[in-house]
């Protein structure tokens, strides 16, 4: 079955992910309004009577600015930390679901695995979200990549990877020290050569498209994020999920594997082996 992926919006502006199969689908994170995700998702010929929940990954304003909204209206289960509900607003507390590291959700036939990462935030997560065979990764606002981020990447076959900034155009740029210290702290975002770094390291060869997201309207330039990834790239697809309106949906469509094969992953090291069964 294969898996429909979208950006509905991503920078400090607002993120929302879409991502679902022919019957169900999730959201991760709301925030942009009510009114624009139904804009944009009806824009992309997207039911929002598919989405049956919404996963939050922390509690900051570019997260969770439409959630409340958004959530009341459809009465939209939300997932999210025991931490981080209490600075989601208004959101009903019958609608809040509790999200745990390694505790995966089931979700029709989608399944959402939270993990911890590293960012400047009450208790942070990012997700995989798997159906049947497929795995998809939203790998966003991560200060800098661990083990967990690892061991998730090298099982996607695609994946919303976060390329903030480019190091330079911070240094030189017109924000104030301690801005830039908080960007590229370890608890702020991953930079263009950082992400590159993780793409190049960890990327599994069945991996067929990165979204490059969470661009910095100031300190980076898309064409720039693209161009650094193309040389490396292969048969990936790589695009930029915009600050400014929604990405195209991608079709996520692996060929099944032939009779005896598997694919694995060590758990310990995150490295990516095939096996014959």
């Amino acid at each position: 079955m294969p898996v429909y992926i979208a950006s509905l919006n991503s920078g400090s502006n607002g993120n929302c992910y879409y991502v679902g199969n022919e019957h169900e689908a999730v959201l991760i994170d709301a925030g942009i309004s009510c009114r624009e995700t139904e804009k944009r998702m009806l824009r992309l010929g997207l039911s929002i009577k598919k989405i049956k929940a919404i996963f939050i990954s922390h509690e900051h304003s570019d997260h969770i600015r439409g959630l409340a909204v958004l959530a009341k209206k459809y009465s939209l289960p939300v997932y999210v930390t025991d931490g981080t509900v209490h600075h989601c607003g208004d959101v009903p507390r019958e609608l809040c679901f509790s999200l745990r590291s390694y505790e995966s959700v089931q979700i029709g036939n989608l399944q959402v695995m939270p993990f911890p990462k590293h960012h400047d935030a009450v208790e942070p997560h990012s997700f995989m979200i798997t159906n049947g065979d497929t795995r998809i990764g939203v790998f966003t606002d991560i200060g800098a990549p661990c083990e967990h981020l690892i061991r998730h990447f090298t099982q996607c076959h695609a994946v919303f990877l976060e390329a903030n900034y480019d190091e330079q155009m911070l240094e030189q740029g017109r924000y104030p020290y301690f801005l830039k210290k908080r960007i590229r702290g370890g608890k702020g975002h991953l930079s263009n050569r950082q992400a590159l770094e993780m793409f190049i390291a960890h990327r599994p060869p069945y991996m067929s498209h990165v979204l490059l997201a969470h661009l910095s309207k100031d300190n980076n330039n898309p064409e720039l994020a693209v161009q650094l990834f193309a040389e490396h790239a292969g048969a990936t697809h790589v695009s930029v999920a915009s600050r400014y309106e929604e990405s195209e949906i991608f079709v996520i469509d692996p060929p099944p594997l032939a009779p005896g094969e598997s694919h694995s992953i060590n758990q310990v090291t995150g490295q990516f082996q095939f096996a014959l069964s």
